[in-house]
């Protein structure tokens, strides 16, 4: 699985670092939270965000005594309104529309960790004759919900393409699980999707009927110059039974919680992430590539204060 940024990253030390176990231990240092309340807003149920939100869940109740409940929501535009409006204790959201929405809120939002990355999959049929983004000019599109994620980065796509709805193409704004339904039953010609590998609903529409991502190298470039949150990878064959590997947008994930949590439940909090890897990592095979390194990678968020206690602790030396 190949990445390159669409932009260079920002250039962090190389470092050393105590096992996560054992940087959590040395971070709580036994706290524990017990009987207090804790809403995750997540995502569509079954879905990448409302996994690993359902399995930090059970773990932070498990090794800190929260009583999480788990929200399923449209996805990053409305977990960011959740946290902002104090309906939500921790959400995951998108890089780009965490940074959309820090930018108008007045930078109530902080990070506790850069999660797993999400791949902007344009999915249509095998035998379809879309081939490429600018082919979908008159075809029906879903674009996704108004308050999620993928509806911000399929806009900017269609945005590069010129093709903004009405004589362009025929938009649709489903969720992930219609928009799946709708192409099996060919009532739309392809749709958007901003996900980890692989999105269930996605692998069983492939179960379905055989299905292709399409390529899009031909917007990145003004992608990049525009966005610089943005950065390109290769998705594989192998998660979907793709006919070939296609290039394609990748977007980072981050937990938010906002600068009203407390400095103590933030560093528990980020201890736990790490602590429950394992079991994130059985949730859905995209956090695999949730690691302490790279954790405090949440740029153009800032770590909560508390986050950046857990990292300090964790040991981090430059070299």
């Amino acid at each position: 699985m190949t990445r390159t940024p669409g932009r260079p990253k920002p250039q962090v030390g190389r470092r050393t670092v105590l096992t996560a176990a054992g940087a959590f231990l040395l971070a709580a240092c036994g706290a524990r939270f017990d009987g207090q309340r804790l809403t995750i807003t997540t995502g569509s149920a079954g879905a990448v965000y409302n996994q690993l939100g359902q399995a930090l869940a059970a773990s932070w109740a498990a090794e800190l005594g929260f009583q999480p409940q788990v929200l399923t929501s449209a996805g990053s535009g409305q977990n960011l309104d959740r946290l902002l409006a104090g309906a939500a204790d921790v959400g995951i959201s998108a890089a780009d529309a965490a940074a959309t929405r820090a930018a108008e809120s007045g930078g109530d939002l902080r990070a506790l960790a850069r999660m797993h990355d999400d791949y902007v999959q344009l999915v249509v049929p095998a035998a379809s004759s879309i081939v490429r983004p600018a082919d979908l000019r008159g075809r029906r599109v879903s674009v996704g919900p108004p308050d999620s994620g993928v509806r911000l980065i399929a806009d900017r796509t269609l945005s590069v393409l010129r093709l903004s709805g009405g004589a362009d193409l025929e938009r649709h704004e489903l969720a992930i699980d219609a928009a799946a339904d709708a192409l099996a039953r060919g009532e739309i010609d392809a749709f958007f999707w901003s996900g980890g590998l692989p999105t269930e609903q996605v692998s069983a529409l492939a179960r379905r009927l055989p299905i292709r991502v399409v390529d899009l190298s031909e917007v990145l470039p003004v992608l990049f110059q525009e966005y610089e949150v943005y950065q390109s990878a290769t998705l594989p064959a192998s998660p979907y039974r793709l006919p070939n590997a296609v290039t394609t947008l990748l977007v980072p994930n981050l937990l938010l919680v906002t600068d009203r949590m407390s400095d103590t439940i933030a560093e528990a909090l980020t201890g736990g992430v790490f602590e429950a890897q394992a079991a994130l990592a059985t949730a859905n095979r995209a956090a695999r590539s949730i690691d302490v390194r790279s954790g405090i990678e949440t740029v153009p968020i800032l770590l909560h204060p508390g986050a950046q206690a857990y990292y300090r602790s964790a040991h981090y030396t430059s070299g």
